[in-house]
């Protein structure tokens, strides 16, 4: 019997502890407690995932993000997906790995980044995207520009310039990208009203694909009047390609180049967006959620149209 007493209590001491074990995350050596379902749990520090930092638009994004970090003295770990959808995923889950409490997410792909934020989410992480949306998952915050009416007021000012019928070209960003999605429907909202649209393929966001891309355009159409690129970099890629040819280029992210061709008069204009300011405000919600303040579900950041 007293052996029996014994086991028992044993028994009984060790599901105490593994009771408590349930509520203890340690990692590093650092033990971090789960504060209920709902809350944030984690070591404080705040993960950044960016899509890529190959693009100056992105560089600012994450520069907005460090200035604000560091006036408010918290812990960000910025990680660079270099534009590849397996990297970021590894990178989050890294990030998981490392303890975060927020996980601040550009997606380089909605559809293909859900996966690893929902395994964020179901550890308790609490998620902000910012520029691009995640697609399926219901984040804490979703920070971005009006992409569907920057996009419209550019093309709206293509139109003035070259004339309702005219042809024109569309710049897609990177397949799958929400930014592409909204700056392709605001563009299409007016285009396919005013405009004929003769061809639309991606740059993948990026310069060289995007000079690469218009040189084949022309070669299929040289009536080409107009062209809308999703973002800045395959405009000024557009431009290279079009070289002395009068052809009317309109761009998006107002990055320090594409003003400067603005200025000089080899793009006509860009949509403002103001990534340093998306990144600052990125990481000020995250820190009102560890803080245990209440932030809104969108925050939107304002767009504005720039010519010469």
């Amino acid at each position: 019997m007293k052996l029996k007493k014994i086991a028992a209590a044993v028994l009984t001491v060790a599901m105490m502890f593994s009771m408590t074990g349930c509520n203890a995350i340690t990692i590093d050596g650092e033990e971090n407690v789960a504060t209920g379902e709902g809350e944030s749990v984690g070591n404080g520090s705040i993960g950044f995932s960016v899509s890529t930092l190959n693009n100056p638009f992105f560089v600012t994004l994450s520069e907005g993000a460090k200035d604000k970090a560091d006036e408010l003295g918290v812990n960000l770990i910025v990680v660079d997906a270099g534009d590849e959808t397996a990297k970021q995923t590894s990178d989050i889950e890294d990030l998981i790995s490392r303890n975060i409490s927020v996980l601040i997410v550009n997606p380089v792909d909605s559809d293909a980044v859900a996966p690893a934020v929902k395994d964020a989410v179901s550890k308790g992480i609490k998620v902000i995207s910012v520029d691009r949306v995640v697609n399926g998952v219901d984040v804490d915050c979703a920070i971005a520009s009006d992409n569907v009416a920057g996009a419209e007021a550019a093309t709206e000012y293509l139109v003035s310039l070259i004339g309702e019928g005219a042809k024109v070209a569309e710049l897609q960003g990177t397949t799958g990208a929400s930014a592409t999605i909204d700056r392709g429907q605001g563009f299409h909202n007016v285009a396919d009203k005013k405009l004929n649209v003769v061809a639309s393929q991606t740059g993948d966001f990026n310069r060289s694909d995007g000079m690469s891309v218009m040189e084949n355009m022309l070669q299929a159409d040289s009536g080409i009047q107009g062209v809308f690129a999703h973002n800045d970099e395959m405009a000024l890629g557009a431009v290279e390609a079009i070289g002395s040819r009068k052809i009317v280029v309109v761009g998006f992210d107002a990055t320090d180049d594409a003003q400067a061709a603005v200025k000089a008069g080899k793009m006509a204009a860009t949509v403002a967006q103001k990534p340093d300011l998306m990144g600052a405000t990125a990481v000020e919600t995250a820190q009102k959620i560890l803080n245990g303040e209440t932030v809104d579900k969108e925050i939107p950041v304002e767009v504005e149209l720039i010519t010469k």
